[in-house]
């Protein structure tokens, strides 16, 4: 089966009218807040996601069955580009990390009684939700089998002990999705399990709220412990011992959304520099004139192509159900670095104004550089890659 290139017609009007919507609530909303969502204003939430739900673009992501338009991910693509444009858009659509992640890991893997009582609420925007895998040094990290939190079986259930970091808006999350090892060691390849771990329970706490580069992602990201916080058999997500297995339902995907969300950032970036470079003159010429300047500004072109077409190509892959572990890691690592490339063009094309508060560019340059870290730094994903490559290369006869 082709790739198709073209957009199909009701995904190009959920994208114009994301877009438009975009433009019209949300940044006027990110302007007000400076992107700086760490306190996790509530309000704020609550109040775009009802003005995304009256404009018809909600939960773009979420199956029908749940309240959501039910696109693909090459739907997705689309219209998360078009959300991302603002820091704040996700949010405002419901698709932001964690909670699009944990929306789609919950309606492949959850039991119905899960699903009713977890994802119902999650896809309507009603709670928030976190995914608590990351651990301190030397916990699970780029590495995830160094898993080191446990669950014990206790009569009834398990009991959960260890500690989370960089959990991203685990601060006023309704539940958490803990990965521990439930057997083996930690570097062992298997032996993990999904835990469903609600706030209220006492052996589940919020430790701090680590300070960090990034200010967009609502409620920031948290430190956690896990210390004799019991959950019945009822809270086991799938099955016992299948949580890597569970991961990569929900990681492949995510990735790719992450990509999504900032190319749109990106796109700005450039929107803004064109701007600059059209109005602003020197040397008796405007910016765009300037050789210099154009170079930069066809390169951010390049990367932002380059970046939708890679990243259409493994969300092509992942709706197909074809593995896709390749080409998702090629597209994180690729569009994770070009946007960081065009973003930083986009400062030097406004030199000053770049770095100033009166644009948008220096809270940008600061929400896009822990892209090459998050899901996956860009050094583990070329070091896999290159793994599949030889691995492909010897299976293919090429190479010894």
């Amino acid at each position: 089966m082709p790739i198709e290139f073209d957009i199909d017609p009701p995904v190009a009007d959920i994208a114009r009218r994301t877009a438009d919507f975009v433009r019209e609530t949300v940044l006027p909303a990110e302007g007000s807040s400076h992107g700086d969502v760490h306190d996790g204003p509530e309000p704020l939430r609550r109040g775009l996601q009802e003005a995304a739900r009256a404009a018809g673009v909600f939960a773009p992501h979420v199956p029908p069955r749940w309240g959501g338009l039910g696109l693909d991910l090459r739907g997705q693509a689309v219209v998360f580009e078009a959300a991302g444009y603002s820091l704040l858009g996700p949010l405002a659509l419901n698709c932001a990390a964690p909670d699009e992640g944990n929306t789609h890991l919950l309606e492949v893997v959850a039991a119905e009684e899960q699903k009713a009582r977890f994802l119902a609420p999650l896809a309507a925007g009603e709670v928030r939700s976190c995914f608590a895998m990351t651990e301190p040094s030397p916990g699970a990290g780029s590495d995830p089998r160094a898993l080191a939190t446990a669950a014990v079986r206790v009569p009834g259930g398990w009991r959960i002990s260890g500690r989370k970091w960089f959990i991203s808006g685990a601060d006023g999350a309704a539940f958490a999705i803990v990965m521990a090892r439930t057997s083996g060691e930690p570097g062992d390849p298997g032996g993990a399990t999904m835990f469903l771990v609600g706030a209220d329970n006492p052996g589940m706490k919020v430790v701090r709220n680590i300070d960090t580069l990034d200010r967009a992602l609502f409620a920031g990201h948290s430190e956690l412990a896990f210390d004799g916080c019991e959950v019945t058999d009822d809270a086991v997500l799938g099955e016992v011992d299948k949580g890597f297995e569970y991961a990569q339902v929900r990681l492949g995907p995510a990735r790719m959304t992450h990509c999504m969300r900032w190319l749109g950032v990106a796109r700005r970036a450039q929107d803004i520099a064109l701007d600059r470079a059209a109005e602003r003159s020197a040397f008796g010429r405007p910016l765009a004139e300037l050789g210099m300047v154009q170079q930069q500004l066809a390169d951010s072109e390049i990367d932002i192509e380059t970046s939708r077409a890679v990243l259409w190509r493994a969300c092509w892959e992942l709706d197909q159900g074809r593995p896709a572990a390749q080409h998702t890691s090629i597209a994180k690592t690729f569009v994770s670095e070009a946007v960081n490339r065009v973003v930083d063009r986009a400062v030097q094309i406004c030199g000053a104004l770049g770095i100033s508060g009166d644009t948008p560019l220096s809270a940008l340059y600061r929400e896009v550089r822990p892209f090459r870290i998050y899901d996956g730094p860009s050094e583990t994903h070329r070091w896999a890659i290159a793994k599949r490559a030889v691995r492909a290369a010897r299976e293919r006869g090429d190479v010894r």
